[in-house]
């Protein structure tokens, strides 16, 4: 019987399976798609949606239900609500996607991509040398939000064989 059985196991406890559905969700958020199984990728889809909804509100109380679940780490959640909060405006569900890949090839694992629907931002890493010398890869945020649908794909694409000719 399954009663009071919520969600998916993903073969981790409690603790382990929270803390893998958190990471990836701030994966998500930081680098606009990721590539997990398939299983996992429908795990969090939900929780997901249910965060950018809560994010929606705007209010202070659900700023601090988002903080909380992201594991109060303030640089991502200042960024979920200034850049993907804003891009969710108009629309009221459906928030992520799913697009199934080819399976893996070590252990034949469903692999697939979750993304944000319409836009999604991207993620500049820079070197940064320190006063002793030594370099450090540091990730930083870019500002801008680029669209991104299929005509802009193709018209990509088309560039891209005419550069080749």
């Amino acid at each position: 019987m399954r009663n009071k059985v919520f969600g998916k196991q993903l073969s981790r406890s409690r603790k382990g399976r929270r803390a893998l559905i958190r990471s990836l969700i701030k994966a998500l958020i930081v680098r606009g798609k990721i590539t997990t199984t398939k299983a996992k990728a429908k795990a969090i889809q939900g929780q997901v949606d249910k965060l950018v909804t809560l994010g929606k509100k705007g209010t202070v109380s659900a700023r601090r239900d988002v903080l909380a679940f992201l594991g109060n780490d303030r640089t991502v959640t200042d960024f979920f609500f200034m850049k993907q909060i804003p891009v969710f405006k108009n629309r009221t569900s459906g928030f992520t996607r799913i697009i199934i890949l080819p399976r893996r090839r070590g252990d034949n694992a469903e692999m697939a991509t979750l993304e944000w629907m319409d836009k999604y931002v991207e993620v500049v890493k820079k070197e940064v040398v320190d006063k002793k010398g030594s370099k450090k890869e540091k990730t930083k945020l870019k500002k801008e939000v680029r669209k991104e649908s299929k005509t802009k794909r193709t018209v990509v694409k088309k560039e891209k064989k005419t550069a080749k000719k």
